[in-house]
This record gives structure tokens, sequence and C-alpha cells, in this order.
């Protein structure tokens, strides 16, 4: 799922203690220290503000850009740290800001993309892409294609997989992250995009499909999956799934799913294979998935 994103400063994915400007359709160079007063929008490359215009009107409607995001939770107020990244408002809410992702290609073939940050590999389905005009860093891969949201407008796909370190709690817990996660998936994915609009009409009900744990790449890690009902279209199922990662300080790799609903979606059995065919990078032995043995934690 993705909307267009406008121009403006946002928190930098890569960078978070920064701002950095997005011109509508990809990351500049230009930088700043949040909220600096008085700081102009770089100007805009390749001729006049109105040829820039048309340029970005005609290159959105080809292209998808960031995921949608929202600040709306979903049910209770769970008390938890949250978890989200750019391009978000440059005022980000209090709670655990994730250091992003970073999917690159992977040498292993056309099949499987590497995230080198959380050392891991995804397989890549039928049907599924590596990212491409995907604003977000963390996206790991996205159904082919785009199609107009069927609410406020926008640019919309039918599938996402992003994958994310979180860093800034001291929870260290799978299950603990993956529910204080999934109210945060839903409204991110089908509430309100940065900019305000419901690219779905807003989300009106949510029901637990399925929960708990489950071995990914060798390691004991947990899910929540939830059905989404939003006004206008079908809706579709968002799900957390956390593992601790297997390289460096082993912080907590969080995986979202975002499935659309209805026959345009991804099956859903494509969230279990991915989860299945997650590897350590290098490691093409070692899986996992709901039902498997569960790897040591430690």
């Amino acid at each position: 799922m993705s909307t267009t994103t406008p121009p403006g400063w946002y928190r930098d994915p890569s960078a978070p203690h920064l701002e950095r400007w997005w011109d509508g359709t990809a990351w500049t160079g230009h930088r700043r220290a949040p909220g600096a007063p008085g700081a102009p929008a770089p100007p805009s490359p390749g001729g006049t503000g109105r040829a820039r215009a048309v340029v970005l009107t005609a290159a959105g409607a080809v292209l998808a850009a960031a995921i949608v995001t929202g600040a709306v939770l979903l049910g209770e107020d769970d008390g938890g740290a949250r978890a989200r990244t750019g391009p978000t408002a440059a005022a980000s809410p209090a709670g655990r800001t994730p250091a992003p992702s970073a999917p690159a290609p992977s040498p292993g073939g056309p099949s499987v993309v590497e995230d080198q940050l959380n050392g891991v590999t995804f397989p890549l389905p039928d049907g599924w892409t590596r990212p491409r005009y995907v604003a977000r860093e963390d996206v790991v891969m996205t159904t082919d294609g785009t199609y107009d949201c069927p609410g406020d407008g926008g640019v919309c796909r039918h599938g996402l997989v992003i994958s994310r370190t979180v860093t800034d709690t001291d929870e260290t817990s799978p299950r603990i992250l993956a529910e204080q996660d999934i109210s945060d998936a839903a409204a991110d994915a089908y509430d309100r995009d940065p900019v305000g609009r419901k690219p779905f009409g807003g989300i009106e009900s949510h029901e637990v499909v399925g929960s708990g744990p489950v071995a990914v790449a060798g390691r004991a890690g947990y899910f929540v999956r939830w059905r989404v009902r939003t006004a206008e279209g079908p809706g579709g199922y968002v799900q957390s799934l956390v593992f601790p990662s297997s390289v460096g300080t082993e912080s907590p790799v969080l995986v979202r799913y975002v499935f659309d609903a209805g026959g345009d979606g991804p099956p859903l059995t494509d969230m279990d294979r991915i989860t299945e065919g997650i590897r350590p990078a290098g490691d093409a032995d070692t899986g996992g998935g709901v039902g498997s043995s569960i790897g040591p934690s430690d």
C-alpha cells in the first residue's frame, strides 16, 4: 500500500536526528536540524517551479511513493513503544524509532532479496518485486503494479513487506513487541496518510485472525495477524512479526506484512511462505515458520 507523499522536510531514514528534503519522488541531499527556523525549501532541480510541478504531476500518474502511514491507533491504548519511519511528519510522536533497514539486491539471484542491515534474506514469490519508486527505505518488496486508492486519493499497492530494526526500546520480547506494533501497522497501512487523507475511508473494525510463536531464520519469534475492514475497498490483512537478529547486538527485527483482501490482493499463503523462507545472510539451510521447531534465542 502506498500513497504519494508531497515535497517537504521529513525525518531522515538514515539519520533520524536530522530532517531531509523529500522532493515528491525521491530523497535529496539537503538536510537540516529538526525544526530549524527559517530553513527554505531547497530549489527544485531541472527548471522553474511551474515546470517542476508539471513533471511531478505526470510522474505521479505512474509512480508509487510512500506507504500509507497514520497516527490513529486502533482499539485500546496499549501504552507500548511505537515504531515509525519516514517520510513522516517532522514532529515525530514519542516512542521508539526503529533504525531503517536497507534492503538491497542479493547476489544469490532474482528470487531473493537481502536485508543487509539485519543480516537476513527474504524469498521473492511470484507476483512480487523489489521496491521501485517507493520513498521508504525499509520496504523489502512490493506486489507488482499500483492502483488508485478507493478513498481520498493517492496511489496504492496490493501488498508490501517491510523490515526494520527496533532500537529505541529496552524491550526484547518478540511477543510483547509484536503485540505492541500491530495497531500501528494497521493504522499506517489502512487509516490515514501523512497529510491526513484517508485512502481507504478509514478503519472501521479489526479482528485477530492469528498469533503465536514462530521460528524465523533459526530464531524464536512471534507474530500477530489482523483482518482489517475499511470504509472503502475490501480492507486487508496486516501482520507484525518480530524475531532476534542473528548479527551485531541481536536487536529485534520487526517485519510488517500488508496484504489487500479480495481477489486482487496477494494470497495469504505468501505471508507464511515469506516467513518460512527468511534466512540468515549466507546460510541457505536455516529456515523456520509456524509449527517449526523454535531455534535458540541467545
